[in-house]
């Protein structure tokens, strides 16, 4: 008959099956983080920006991996388009500097970010602030470009976020708008008067910002004709000069250094390796439990020397030597007190039973009245088993008072 405890494990080691069955049938979930890099292919990855850039221009795409303060400063002969997309850009005081001093001396400075420093505001003077749906709208946004060579009434919808980014505030003389967004209402109408992408002059070179980062990520450009969308603003590059895509500034990373991510990443690797964990541990469990070696049984030395210590003190006492036998405690007595209290016994002085009398929480009246009996007892030729008795109980009581 099975063992209660058996059918127990069995019915676990059957329920893990089956819940890892579904665990590795259960469909891939979709990883919706905006990490802007260009090796991924995840929704809001920028792998097939990079690839259309690629066929695009040619030899003229660059992918930078330094800060862009270290590339300008390391190459002086840089000229063309500096191409930045992310969630968040912010470059910081002296960055932002050096890539403002670039763009002035002809050159391009392309950003697409969903947030903007406040110096870079305040340099290009220009405020952003957040569109939403009103409630009982379709949460979808309508995107389109201005350019005249564009069709005026053609759209581009994005529909995965329920709110949208546009220039609220613009310098008006200088700035001009290149796309607008908005939410489709109830009635099916648009007005596009939302800014989300302005291009302006600076110095002999152009900036043009973009607040809708997304229009680049593989999600946008493959759902429906968005293609054209990110097409035409790419149409504002120049492809025969040099585009320099930063991959600087990324929410996520381009590659990964733990050895880990190859087995957690890949689904057959990890639950390999989730398989081999818990293989390892019904292991130790079972096979390591049977196999433990016995922890034999060390009987402890006997303490010999108490049965030696009574055998001479029988002997002593048959042969009627309670002189000898006197004299030996009374010596050993000394020399407890020599080593537990660390007094000279050679001088037994007032002063030597004060210290004594201290430390072991006698009067100095019992300690003189003790030391004058073994003194008494010393000078004895002989001794009356009586004496010895009350000896060996006087020293006991010593030693109990003295320790409390």
């Amino acid at each position: 008959m099975i063992k209660k405890g058996a059918v127990y494990i069995i019915i676990a080691l059957v329920t893990m099956v089956i819940l890892m069955l579904f665990q590795y049938s259960k469909p891939k979930e979709i990883n919706w983080f905006p990490s802007y890099v260009a090796q991924h292919k995840i929704p809001y990855g920028t792998y097939i920006l990079n690839d259309l850039m690629e066929k695009k221009f040619g030899d003229n795409l660059r992918q930078i991996h330094k800060p862009p303060f270290e590339f300008l400063q390391s190459d002086s002969t840089a000229r063309g388009t500096y191409f930045f997309v992310n969630n968040n850009v912010s470059f910081g005081e002296s960055e932002l500097t050096k890539l403002l001093d670039w763009t002035a001396k002809g050159n391009t400075l392309f950003i697409a970010s969903g947030h903007y420093e406040q110096e870079l505001k305040d340099t290009i003077h220009f405020q952003t602030v957040g569109l939403y749906a009103d409630f009982g709208e379709d949460q979808k946004q309508v995107h389109r470009l201005l350019h005249p060579h564009f069709k005026s009434d053609k759209s581009y919808n994005f529909s995965k976020d329920n709110y949208a980014t546009y220039f609220n505030e613009v310098d008006t003389l200088q700035a001009r708008g290149i796309g607008q967004v908005d939410y489709v209402s109830e009635g099916g109408s648009t007005q596009h008067n939302n800014l989300n992408i302005i291009k302006l002059p600076f110095g002999k070179g152009q900036i043009i910002l973009s607040v809708f980062p997304k229009a680049f990520t593989n999600y946008f450009i493959l759902e429906g004709n968005n293609k054209d969308y990110t097409a035409g603003l790419l149409s504002y590059i120049d492809g025969s000069k040099p585009i320099y895509m930063d991959n600087h500034y990324k929410s996520g990373k381009s590659f990964y250094t733990s050895p880990m991510y190859i087995f957690l990443n890949t689904k057959e690797f990890k639950w390999a390796y989730y398989i081999a964990l818990i293989g390892v541990l019904f292991y130790v469990f079972f096979e390591g439990k049977r196999k433990q070696r016995a922890i034999p049984v060390v009987v402890p030395l006997k303490n010999q020397t108490l049965a030696f210590t009574r055998t001479i003190a029988d002997m002593y006492f048959e042969k009627g030597e309670q002189k000898s036998i006197t004299d030996h405690k009374i010596d050993y007595f000394l020399e407890y007190i020599r080593s537990h209290f660390h007094l000279g016994t050679l001088n037994q002085d007032d002063e030597f039973f004060r210290n004594l009398a201290a430390r072991t929480n006698h009067s100095l009246d019992e300690i003189k009245d003790f030391f004058h009996f073994m003194e008494k007892l010393k000078i004895r030729s002989v001794i009356t088993n009586s004496d010895l008795k009350k000896l060996n109980s006087l020293i006991e009581k010593f030693k109990m008072k003295a320790h409390g």
